[in-house]
């Protein structure tokens, strides 16, 4: 194998399993450092640069940085990463101070933003301190897209969801409200230099077909419409007795809506098995723990309705059935139908885009899904005036991946918007540096020990299920923020090794705990796995390769199972290996954004 390059970005970024899972590539461990200093303003600062909605994210993010998280690999529950993003939201201080502050110099440019949630929000972030003249339609009253009205209260307090779309708001950007956009040609016809749609995938999916769906219309509803009326108050009420339909977060936000607004026996029905389900395991669990069972493997049959009154629906039982490929099939185990009664149904079984205000005569091409057809790098149109963001562009995600779309689109205007090449994009910013302050004392927490994580504590149930805006978690308190935030194993600290400076005394192989590095002769990638200490398996993480030793041998570092503990560094008696702290940050439109 070659020699690694470790002047690549990527290579270290990719180590720091968090960051490089997180859509917008959060510098998570720095962050979390800052946390245990209680530095939550710092903390608050580096998320809001990169996430722009620590508080909403705190609170509701999918979490796809935990299943990468390294402490996962010692105990069974990865850090807290998303929890922690909160408690530098509930404790920080004067932000605002640190945040572009108006009015900013005018570069003469008009950009146009189509709905107010995160990718949108995001763009008009990143571009109003450059001068753009921003304009932010959305037939909402007030901005945060489906974050408003698709995260109930109790999960996503409005005085959060506030405070951070009111960040953003107040660098000067024209809203333009209770604004329903029916015609992008009316839009393009405009003085707008650029047009970005970030309006999210706002249709339901349905059952249309269903035997008794006209009939009993009045007590069926689509789930995320139905939470978008509880949200603005249209409706405050549910029948006793609820069916919900699907396995999705959506599903799990209105069970557990229903519960609060009257149902006494909310139901969830779910096709799939319990295991497979959409819906992440702690949504699940928190259903779960407010008295809703979840039924799986019902398929839907029929509405039941008598006398012009929903009285319930069937269901046919199944189990799943998989080929030597893993396919699933799902079939009937032979049972009789099962009936379940029901006062009200909701259907929350999926959700589609919908264009019908985009004409297709704008030279936008659509493909066969009737989705427009979009780069994924730059985010633009096959007009070029036009790009696409958030769940608009690929179809349903979440808060974080629409984040990163919208900075990556912010990218592509500012760069259209200055005439030039929108797959010519700045490097991310990155810096490496030895966190050594004295003998055997580094700048950073090395000890590495068994540390289960920590429970976040809930308010009382009886109290929250009255009262559909109180919130439910309560968040960590200081000292077990701290408690958790030691568990992070400063995975941004990396190992870096100095081939010139090595004497092949094989302390460092001895003293790892890990086994995680070895030296040998040089060979073929898989023959060189083989052949470590402990046979590297897992071919997503790279191996660090050093150049050719005295002995002919070369220095391999499987970085799957290292733990950034330091002890190679500490044992080493020439400084062959030093532990230095790489940050990276993507970079924004503009400019790269430092902190």
């Amino acid at each position: 194998m070659k020699p690694t390059d470790i002047k690549d970005p990527e290579y270290f970024h990719k180590v720091v399993d968090c960051q490089h899972a997180c859509p917008a590539h959060t510098p998570v461990p720095e962050y979390i450092r800052l946390i245990a200093e209680q530095k939550y303003t710092e903390a608050y600062m580096i998320n809001w640069d990169s996430n722009v909605f620590p508080g909403v994210l705190g609170r509701t993010c999918d979490r796809p940085c935990e299943p990468a998280c390294r402490r996962g690999r010692l105990e069974q529950e990865p850090v807290a990463i998303c929890r922690l993003k909160r408690v530098a939201a509930d404790n920080k201080g004067d932000v605002k101070q640190h945040m572009p502050q108006g009015p900013f110099k005018p570069n003469g440019k008009k950009v146009a933003l189509i709905g107010a949630g995160p990718a949108s929000l995001t763009v008009a972030r990143d571009l109003a301190p450059l001068g753009y003249e921003i304009h932010l339609f959305d037939e909402q009253k007030l901005g945060g897209g489906f974050m408003r009205s698709q995260i109930p209260a109790f999960r996503l307090p409005e005085t959060v969801l506030n405070e951070e779309v009111n960040f953003i708001l107040d660098l000067g950007i024209h809203t333009h409200f209770k604004h329903y956009v029916k015609s992008l040609k009316e839009i393009l016809a405009k003085d707008y230099d650029a047009v970005y749609v970030g309006t999210g995938a706002p249709r339901g999916r349905d059952l249309p077909d269903m035997v008794g769906r006209k009939e009993g219309a009045a007590n069926i509803h689509i789930g995320i419409n139905w939470l978008g009326s509880v949200a603005f108050e249209h409706v405050s009420k549910i029948g006793k007795k609820v069916i919900v339909l699907g396995g999705g977060n959506t599903a799990m936000d209105c069970c557990r809506t229903a519960r609060r607004l009257g149902g006494e026996e909310v139901k969830v029905v779910v096709r799939s098995p319990f295991a497979e389900m959409k819906a992440s395991p702690w949504e699940k669990e928190d259903a779960q723990h407010e008295d809703i069972p979840i039924l799986d493997c019902h398929v839907p049959k029929t509405f039941v309705v008598e006398d012009g009154k929903l009285k319930g629906m069937t269901f046919e039982k199944v189990h799943a059935v998989y080929d030597s490929k893993g396919k699933r099939q799902l079939v009937p185990v032979g049972d009789a139908d099962v009936f379940i009664e029901a006062d009200d149904v909701l259907v929350a079984i999926g959700q589609e885009n919908s264009f019908p205000w985009i004409e297709r005569d704008l030279g936008i091409d659509f493909d066969k899904w009737d989705m427009p057809v979009i780069d994924p790098i730059t985010f633009g149109s096959t007009n070029k005036k036009v790009f696409f963001g958030g769940d608009a562009a690929f179809g349903p995600k979440n808060v974080i991946t629409a984040v990163a779309h919208g900075h990556q689109g912010a990218i592509s205007i500012d760069l259209h918007c200055q005439d030039k090449d929108l797959k010519v994009r700045l490097a991310p910013y990155v810096n490496l540096i030895s966190q050594k302050m004295g003998i055997h004392e580094w700048a950073y927490d090395s000890a590495v020990v068994d540390d289960q994580r920590y429970v976040v504590p809930q308010n009382d149930k009886k109290v929250t299920l009255t009262n559909r805006k109180k919130e439910v978690e309560l968040g960590f308190d200081g000292l077990t923020g701290f408690k958790e935030a030691e568990r992070c194993l400063n995975c941004d600290i990396q190992t870096v090794f100095s081939t010139s400076k090595c004497i092949e005394c094989d302390a460092c192989m001895d003293v790892c705990p890990t086994a995680c590095i070895s030296f040998t002769e040089n060979g073929e990638e898989e023959d060189l796995r083989s052949r470590l200490k402990a046979p590297s398996h897992l071919l997503t993480q790279d191996l660090y390769v050093s150049d050719t030793l005295p002995t002919k041998r070369v220095m391999v570092k499987d970085e799957n199972v290292c733990l950034h503990c330091g002890l190679c560094a500490e044992r080493c008696p020439t400084s062959a290996w030093d532990m230095q702290k790489f940050f990276y940050n993507v970079t924004k439109a503009g400019k790269a954004c430092q902190q």
